[in-house]
């Protein structure tokens, strides 16, 4: 089994944190719409999902951010949670802003699961984050 180099971790973990940041925005936005639509969509275990979603993803760029041990977890659960999500945006296949939503939940699944699996590899807090970023957050 080959290491992966510093240089590939770090942008694996730096194209996690933007498919995450993308997934969040679009999760919101979707229960937005969601509330717009004269009570079509309100279906609220759905959104609590969505919710659930992008909170998560929000955790998950935190724990990259902060090179928490707890990053490997952290994302192997994201990833179970964005493709819920998209399942049950699947559901409403004909609507653009749904299914849109769904395609930019399966893309950040895929780069947390890819985290989650890479986590063993990782460094330890230490020689990712200095002891002055963890002072001034």
């Amino acid at each position: 089994m080959s290491m992966m180099t510093t240089e590939s971790i770090l942008a694996e973990m730096e194209a996690c944190k933007q498919n995450c940041i993308e997934c969040q925005t679009t999760c919101i936005d979707t229960i937005k719409y969601c509330k717009n639509q004269n009570g079509r969509y309100m279906d609220m275990s759905m959104m609590s999902m969505m919710r659930d979603c992008a909170e998560m993803c929000m955790m998950c760029v935190n724990m990259i951010n902060d090179g928490s041990e707890f990053m490997g977890n952290t994302c192997s659960l994201c990833a179970q949670i964005c493709d819920r999500t998209a399942i049950a945006c699947e559901q409403m296949s004909g609507d653009a802003t749904m299914m849109f939503c769904a395609a930019i939940c399966r893309k950040c699944a895929e780069s947390c699961h890819k985290m989650g699996l890479n986590s063993a590899s990782y460094f330890r807090r230490s020689s990712l984050v200095t002891e002055d970023a963890l002072l001034s957050s």
